[in-house]
């Protein structure tokens, strides 16, 4: 076996342990915010890990570029898709406030809805 196999066989099962723990959060968190925390963090993580380890199996760095897109876009499109959903979650009042350390949407939103009046 090569250094790349060795790293392969190492990347392909912890990304997907990564993704079978982010599933898992998904189907056991009982709020909204953590849920989408769930299908985010470890989700991305654990692609990563699959892409990496897929990529250490291409004969060259320019069949690897495809790998690099798509893990740029996952990265760009679920953080603000979270951020997104969250915002209009808790705008919309789906938030249990309880579950929340801090609370710092309370001012804008409060403004937002005078502003709306």
């Amino acid at each position: 076996m090569t250094a790349a196999d060795w790293i392969t066989a190492v990347l392909l099962p912890t990304g997907a342990l990564f993704a079978l723990v982010g599933t898992v959060g998904l189907v056991r968190f009982p709020t909204l915010l953590g849920r989408m925390h769930a299908a985010a963090k470890p989700d991305t993580v654990g692609l990563f890990l699959l892409l990496a380890g897929a990529a250490c199996q291409l004969p060259d760095l320019r069949s690897a570029a495809p790998l690099v897109l798509v893990a740029l876009f996952q990265a760009a499109t679920v953080a603000v898709l979270a951020q997104t959903l969250g915002r209009v979650a808790y705008s919309r009042g789906e938030i249990d406030e309880r579950h929340l350390v801090a609370d710092e949407l309370a001012d804008a939103v409060e403004r937002a809805r005078k502003d709306a009046d």
